[in-house]
């Protein structure tokens, strides 16, 4: 379901203490210092990017409108444009990379709009290995559990969410069994909004985000989406535009939500909550963001250290989620960090930020 000039100055001031992680990576103590916050990187385009895949603090992919990719491997200084051929009517929302040279791309919409395209070659040609034909699917988001192994959401078709599975890096595709998948509630869909609908952890497990009905759930699977368990959580919803709009894992136990009330002129509670269970319990944050978020991620080696991002802001959490503080007053979309720290943010209007101190 759908949801100027780049400089490199800091964006913003981060309204939050310094930070010691202990026997953590001093790296991730600067990421929050106080002259630490997302500085922009000069995309060179105006597409608005909901897909983002940080590889590491030089390279990164983003995906956006327009059916464009982009990808940099200078830390942001020169960003290629690598979308791919005749793709210019498609929005994608979602990119999976496996390195710098190999991606997965999701291309939403209803019927043959939903499409995947691939890449080994940095995106210099592409293949397109999947094209809905299914005018009552609408896939939203994809994840991968490792470099063969990957699944892709639909909202519901036949009152239950459809996945989609690759076991060859996304070469192939088909539709999984439906018989595991518990009944969406009526109005219940995924928002496509920043492609963390869907998020996997491990070789097995993954989480599904939902929103647009009566309550906002997470579904889980362990095996890989034959079989998915579901739990309510206290993010309001019972609104179209309400309801968990990302997940972020820092392991297969430990999950944050975040989300909200989309429309800018409505306010969003108690959008954000916890599980410390692998989301068989949530408990809502005690101070979430003061507005709607989109994306979520944890900062790699930090037990506490996590960040959101929406259209009016970003928020830091020093407490693995239960309280939360703006330090940016900039409009990004997703947000994604790599095992290097290097954590990315994109947005409309062809902003892209890296986090840095």
């Amino acid at each position: 379901m759908t949801a100027g000039p780049a400089t490199a100055a800091p964006v913003g001031s981060p309204a939050v203490p310094p930070v010691s992680e202990g026997a953590g990576p001093a790296t991730a103590a600067s990421l929050t210092a106080p002259h630490a916050g997302w500085r922009l990187k000069d995309s060179g385009s105006t597409a608005r990017f909901r897909g983002l895949a940080a590889v590491s603090r030089t390279t990164a992919w983003v995906a956006g409108t327009a059916g464009t990719v982009l990808r940099t491997h200078d830390g942001g200084k020169h960003w290629s444009d690598i979308s791919p051929p005749g793709a210019g009517a498609l929005e994608f929302r979602d990119i999976e990379a496996f390195d710098a040279r190999r991606a997965v791309v999701l291309a939403i919409g209803e019927g043959e709009a939903s499409r995947v395209f691939r890449t080994e070659d940095a995106g210099a040609t592409w293949t397109e290995s999947f094209r809905n034909t299914d005018p009552r699917a609408f896939y939203d988001c994809l994840t991968f559990f490792d470099r063969r192994h990957g699944i892709a959401l639909s909202d519901p078709v036949d009152g239950r969410y459809r996945i989609l599975s690759t076991a060859d890096s996304g070469r192939s595709w088909r539709v999984l069994p439906s018989k595991g998948m518990p009944s969406a509630q009526p109005g219940e869909a995924a928002f496509a909004a920043s492609g963390q609908c869907l998020v996997s952890a491990g070789s097995r497990d993954a989480w599904i985000a939902t929103g647009g009905a009566g309550t906002a759930r997470v579904l889980h699977t362990a095996d890989r989406g034959r079989t998915w368990s579901v739990t309510d959580t206290p993010i309001p919803a019972g609104d179209p535009a309400r309801g968990v709009f990302a997940l972020a894992l820092r392991d297969r136990t430990h999950v944050l939500a975040v989300g909200g009330d989309f429309r800018p002129d409505q306010p969003s509670p108690h959008a954000a909550a916890v599980s410390d269970d692998a989301g068989k319990t949530w408990t809502p944050a005690a101070e979430p963001p003061k507005a709607y978020r989109s994306g979520a991620a944890w900062l790699p080696h930090s037990r506490r250290l996590a960040v959101a991002v929406g259209p009016s802001g970003s928020d830091l959490t020093l407490d693995g989620g239960r309280t939360w503080n703006t330090f940016d007053q900039g409009s990004y979309d997703t947000v994604d960090c790599a095992p290097d720290l290097g954590c990315w943010t994109a947005g409309e209007r062809g902003r892209i930020a890296r986090l840095e101190p």
